[in-house]
């Protein structure tokens, strides 16, 4: 009888790169990697630009089911349009940076912390970021401390426009590490 079952790389559409990125980093797992908490030192900072394009809106939107007109800054086979929104051009989801201070707060050229937990987060909102900015995300570790017997780092985050320096977004967010 033969096997139905599909072969791992069968499961959803890849390139080859994507197949190699996954290879490399399952391969990645048995280097010797430190935990969250011993490759932060209280003081640490790290930032990284990330261009807001509407494509990124719509994955994201679509992602957490926000369709909401104010984002968006497209048309059907026609990208880059000023949209429009209460506060004038479409707007980025509010929390939409939230979840790419996470690709910031760890250090990408070291093996990847395995065991880490985003447990909690305080945002403010400052301004709407409008569709099509460059943001800068800044993350800088600010205490780590134990609690019931459990290690957290905590970070403070920025989001500011990169041409402007129009500050948008702060957050405080904590990180329990094994």
């Amino acid at each position: 009888m033969t096997s139905t079952r599909p072969a791992t790389d069968d499961l959803r559409p890849m390139t080859e790169i994507q197949v190699q990125q996954t290879r490399d980093f399952v391969d990645s797992l048995n280097e010797k990697s430190q935990t969250y908490w011993d490759m932060v030192t209280v003081g640490d900072e790290l930032s990284r630009d990330l261009h807001l394009t509407p494509e990124l809106v719509i994955l994201y939107a679509d992602g957490v089911e926000d369709y909401n007109p104010w984002y968006e800054g497209w048309l059907m086979n026609r990208w880059h349009v000023e949209g429009e929104s209460p506060f004038g051009p479409a707007i980025v989801p509010p929390m939409l940076v939230s979840h790419f201070v996470l690709s910031v707060q760890f250090d990408h050229t070291k093996p990847f912390a395995i065991g880490t937990i985003h447990t909690s987060h305080e945002s403010q909102l400052f301004a709407p970021i409008p569709v099509g900015a460059t943001v800068r995300i800044h993350t800088k570790a600010i205490d780590k401390f134990v609690k019931r017997e459990r290690r957290y780092v905590r970070h403070e985050v920025t989001v500011t426009d990169v041409e402007t320096g129009t500050l948008y977004f702060t957050e405080t967010r904590d990180n329990l590490s094994r």
